[in-house]
């Protein structure tokens, strides 16, 4: 989701095996259309619009309607896994609450480590797996089934999916046809975000294609100003930059294709867009701090570092999904003054459209885990966290009111109205040994792609090297 992720890969899904994960269908071109315009508008209100003390409940504080009934479940206790930190996971324990309330249900929030796969075989290892696991990558559903830990979900939460999810969500959440994962938070991980003073003092203008992209950061360079931040030091960014490049310039049945390893990454198309992206990589002067610094550069920093300065900081610009603005908001910049965004240029033809998500997956067949996978798959969980900001629900029942401004409601509007079409992250597809796992696999391949751009060959056969064997096992 990751599908949201704020400061390890989470934005936001097969394995080659296929077994009903790969449900990635982009585009129509009107569906694409709709989805950058999601992330054109993205999230002016994100970070933004929470009331600590408020009832969840609708904006004017009132308590929510009840639209899914659930089971009393006095003195049961459920522990929920999740990667998610800061904002996020203040948000998510405002939706764990309200299942406290309505259940009598005790929920602990158990923090979870990246690779959330490894921190979870732990846990079962050590006798002490928890009830739900937040997921962040389809990949990771079908390992966790594979290895018999998740239990699928029961005929509530499919009932509730059935009433509340487009088909493409729920078949990212299915292997082999039976239904696992409940995709709570979506993302679009196609946007550039930028300072707005220093796009304005260089006389700067907003670019549609990558070549007008590079124009422009050349024109901010030029005004003293360094033009991209690269979060290299977190290698799921680059995959999203790979990604992006990939998709809009091979287009979606390569992507497709190289999702599930059914061509190599030695493939004359991976070559060309490690080509594209070396146009930026390979220019050190473009890149805050340097290929070094960007390497030294977490993701959070990446954003603060963007908005921080006026219009003298570190870097004019910063890539990554709309969960950008938890970190916009960390700063003094005020998003959709300070701080916009702007599409994902086109390679191609078109702008890439790259989601990502994360699905709560049972591990335990309890009363409680299969109860908050249908409080999960309901308008009513999803309005919780919507009130807050920094969040999009896949769920097409949620009323759109509920977001906090007409920005937000115009995100959800969007994405919705895509229906199927959209690209699931495409790392996030793949085993985790692979596409997830820190200083491993593709993380580790493209952060020395970042270091040495020249090396595209070297670097081709080391990914291939890697998915090989991660496939294979």
């Amino acid at each position: 989701m990751r599908t949201t992720r704020t400061t390890s890969k989470v934005l936001g899904a097969g394995r080659g095996s296929g077994g009903g994960s790969a449900r990635t269908g982009l585009v129509s071109r009107r569906a694409a259309v709709a989805l950058v315009a999601v992330g054109a508008v993205a999230l002016s209100g994100c970070g933004g619009g929470s009331d600590d003390d408020k009832d969840p409940g609708d904006a004017s504080g009132k308590p929510s309607a009840v639209t899914v009934e659930l089971p009393k479940l006095d003195g049961e206790k459920i522990q929920v896994a999740a990667v998610w930190t800061g904002a996020e996971q203040k948000n998510f324990t405002k939706v764990l609450t309200e299942f406290e309330k309505r259940t009598g249900a005790t929920v602990t929030f158990v923090p979870a480590q990246d690779p959330i796969v490894n921190f979870l075989g732990t846990k079962i290892a050590g006798g002490s797996p928890p009830d739900v696991a937040m997921l962040p990558q389809v990949g990771a559903i079908q390992q966790a089934v594979e290895k018999k830990w998740a239990k699928p979900a029961g005929a509530e939460a499919k009932a509730q999916l059935e009433k509340n999810y487009g088909k493409g969500w729920q078949d990212l959440g299915a292997v082999d046809g039976e239904q696992y994962g409940v995709y709570f938070k979506a993302a679009n991980k196609s946007l550039i975000w930028y300072n707005n003073a220093a796009f304005e003092n260089a006389g700067a203008s907003v670019p549609t294609t990558w070549k007008d992209f590079l124009s422009t950061a050349e024109t901010i360079s030029a005004s003293g100003v360094t033009p991209v931040s690269v979060g290299g030091a977190d290698g799921w960014t680059l995959t999203d930059w790979f990604e992006n490049v990939y998709l809009s310039q091979a287009g979606p049945e390569k992507y497709d294709q190289l999702a599930k390893h059914e061509i190599k990454w030695t493939d004359g198309s991976v070559k060309d867009a490690l080509t594209t992206l070396a146009e930026l990589f390979g220019k050190p002067s473009l890149i805050a701090g340097g290929t070094d610094g960007a390497l030294q550069t977490e993701f959070p920093a990446s954003v603060t570092q963007t908005f921080t300065g006026g219009d003298q900081p570190k870097g004019a610009m910063v890539f990554e999904g709309d969960f950008v603005g938890v970190n916009i908001a960390e700063t003094e910049a005020k998003i959709g003054t300070d701080a916009k965004v702007f599409p994902f240029p086109a390679v191609g033809t078109d702008s890439p459209v790259v989601t990502g998500g994360d699905a709560a997956v049972a591990l335990k067949d309890t009363k409680g885990a299969q109860a908050l996978l249908t409080f999960l798959a309901s308008a009513d969980a999803a309005k919780i966290w919507a009130e807050s900001g920094g969040f999009v629900s896949p769920n097409k029942s949620l009323d759109v009111a509920a977001y906090p401004n007409d920005v937000q409601r115009d995100i959800a509007k969007a994405l919705i109205a895509a229906g199927d079409d959209f690209r699931f992250d495409m790392s996030d597809q793949m085993p985790q040994s692979f596409g997830g796992t820190p200083g491993k696999g593709e993380w580790k391949a493209l952060q020395d792609f970042l270091k040495n751009p020249k090396d595209i060959a070297g670097v081709q056969q080391q990914l291939e090297s890697a998915a090989a064997k991660a496939y294979k096992s």
